[in-house]
């Protein structure tokens, strides 16, 4: 008996029959990730809050008395937090994985609809018990967002009882909760393909969305218990990071603890948790480059084996985080050279992009200035990472604004420049209409040229050794007064910065009744999500039949063909040329993976 892939089958579409079932306690892929996304953004949204009041104190010392010490250090430990967990990790795979895969995929929803839902409530209640560390008394963990004991969880340190458990409390619900999303996106893409959706056929956004899933998967199972380790030494009066300390003259009970333990088992999910958010920004700016360059993506093979090898040695360069915590120098040779040769998949992606702009129709259109936006600040982000992988020169450089610089050119800047072309390219396909153009290249050039006048700086700031992590840098005698002069006009430009969301935000709800209508495909790409019978998408995206698949994701800018592009469930016709399907032309992904293969001979290893 033929095998029947999973998206073929007539399963029970738990169709929703009332508001609450529709828009609250939804199982449609595509109401969860607007859940998400509008979760993950107002919490991001505390964040830039509390990095405004940040540079407030940084900019202007002992002028804002509501701002302590205490206060200082919450804000930083809560934006760290909630910027690279609760806004990019969920928003990117939560989201755009909840949105893209089924879409993407050719599938009527996720494998199991019900723990997709479960998965954005128990994300939510991770949220709510974070923020409900804000009004615990002694306020939310200042312990930084890394949350090194034993400063952590010992008297003195702001939050050091209820703020420290209610932090990690919710990272361990917000992982139970991507558990059951992860699970789901993987086995949606690896069951769920429509016919013809060979595994080379899909798009580098699911690539990069299930890569990285793979990896969260793997790295959460060490925060996880972690967390749970250093609870249990704060409640419990284990040992497992407390050694035997002596706190404001009395012994604090512990014996025996590694502090270093946490600290590998941190980084051991960090940096992994630098490339769960960098795969899915990867994949979703190829998409992006690739529709709106008009050209197919150059090498999308190598594309795909680029994300793969990323993918596995990001578990292998975790302890170049800890070059100054002191290790032998033979691991430190190890872990240099790690940081290095992750670099090359890294660049070959690079070089990919640029070359697809090569000779590209390129359209400045909103979403494709956001892609090249990344493409330079990626750069930037990424050459300062060499800087940072060298034990020699991270070493003095590693307490410094200059770390604070790459870490948000590469982790912060450059994923939330993907994340708004992401938005401002699928919004038509999820509300069916246009955001504004001109308020989005306001958008774009403002928060563009600001950031950069944001952390380009910084680097000088950490050349010259001005310490991160201070309350207030005072009358030292290294620091010239120019720092300060510098960190008032840093400060002034992430003000106009985060100033600037404001009127995205307001585009988005604008353009809800006022935008323009998108129609099906405004922007004329391949790819399936923009191929359903309805914009938006109805429940089941694909009514009587699901697609197939006859081609890969990127036919632009095909020679002979009356439009400049063929999407991805347009059959063969007669009048095209078998040299338009990959065929030693370079427009498919090889020879092999040509266009023109009926579906019955699926390379995925289903037979339709």
């Amino acid at each position: 008996m033929a095998y029947v892939a999973i998206a073929d089958q007539h399963a029970h579409l738990h169709d929703p029959q009332t508001f609450v079932t529709k828009y609250i306690w939804s199982q449609d892929h595509k109401v969860i990730a607007i859940q998400y996304a509008i979760t993950a953004m107002a919490i991001g949204l505390v964040a830039l809050g509390l990095s405004v009041m940040m540079r407030m104190q940084l900019g202007f010392p002992d002028t804002f008395r509501f701002i302590s010490p205490d206060n200082y250090y919450q804000f930083v430990t809560m934006h760290g937090m909630i910027m690279v967990i609760y806004l990019l990790t969920a928003l990117f795979l939560g989201g755009f994985g909840n949105l893209l895969i089924p879409l993407q995929c050719g599938a009527r929803d996720m494998v199991f609809p019900y723990l997709n839902m479960l998965s954005y409530w128990v994300y939510l209640l991770a949220v709510l018990v974070l923020v409900a560390s804000f009004f615990v008394p002694g306020g939310p963990t200042g312990a930084g967002w890394t949350l090194y004991p034993p400063q952590a969880i010992s008297h003195g340190t702001a939050g050091s009882h209820w703020g420290i458990t209610l932090m990690l409390v919710s990272l361990a619900i917000f992982i139970v909760g991507f558990t059951m999303g992860g699970l789901n996106y993987i086995v949606t893409v690896l069951q769920a393909r429509c016919r013809g959706m060979t595994m080379m056929r899909m798009p580098l956004s699911v690539w990069g969305i299930f890569m990285a899933t793979i990896l969260a998967l793997l790295a959460f199972p060490a925060l996880l218990v972690s967390a749970v380790m250093m609870t249990l030494d704060l409640q419990v009066g284990t040992s497992f990071f407390m050694p035997a300390i002596v706190s404001m003259g009395e012994q604090t009970g512990h014996a025996g603890g590694s502090p270093l333990l946490f600290q590998h088992l941190f980084w051991f999910f960090g940096h992994p948790e630098v490339y769960i958010v960098a795969l899915p920004a990867f994949g979703i700016v190829s998409d992006l480059i690739s529709t709106h360059a008009r050209r197919h993506i150059f090498g999308y093979r190598m594309m795909v084996w680029a994300i793969l090898a990323i993918g596995a040695l990001s578990f292998v360069v975790w302890a170049h985080h800890m070059y100054v915590s002191g290790m032998n120098p033979y691991f430190g040779f190890f872990f240099a050279t790690t940081t290095l040769i992750i670099a090359v998949p890294t660049a070959i992606k690079v070089y990919n992009w640029v070359l697809t702009l090569w000779r590209g129709h390129i359209h400045l259109t909103v979403p494709m200035l956001f892609a090249i936006g990344f493409v330079f600040t990626f750069i930037n982000g990424g050459l300062t990472g060499l800087f940072l992988g060298n034990v020699t020169v991270d070493v003095p450089l590693s307490d410094t604004y200059f770390v604070v610089a790459h870490f948000h050119m590469v982790m912060g800047v450059s994923p939330i420049l993907v994340v708004f072309g992401a938005i401002y390219h699928w919004y038509p396909k999820v509300t069916g209409r246009m955001l504004n153009e001109t308020m989005g290249r306001i958008h774009f050039w403002c928060t563009f040229l600001g950031t950069y006048a944001i952390y380009l700086p910084m680097h000088y700031l950490g050349i010259l050794g001005v310490p991160r992590r201070y309350y207030a840098l005072g009358d030292t005698y290294f620091i010239p007064d120019s720092v300060h002069t510098m960190n008032e006009a840093i400060s002034t430009a992430a003000f106009f910065v985060a100033a600037v969301q404001l009127l995205f935000l307001f585009n988005l709800i604008w353009s809800l009744k006022n935008g323009k209508h998108a129609g099906g495909n405004p922007w004329r790409a391949t790819t399936l999500e923009w191929f359903t019978p309805d914009t938006p998408p109805r429940h089941g995206n694909w009514g009587a039949e699901l697609p197939v698949v006859y081609r890969w994701a990127y036919e632009y800018g095909v020679p002979g063909l009356k439009d400049d592009f063929v999407p991805q469930n347009q059959p063969p016709s007669g009048g095209e040329s078998a040299e338009f399907h990959g065929h030693g032309h370079g427009y498919g992904p090889g020879h092999g993976q040509g266009h023109e293969h009926a579906p019955g001979h699926d390379k995925g290893g289903r037979h339709t």
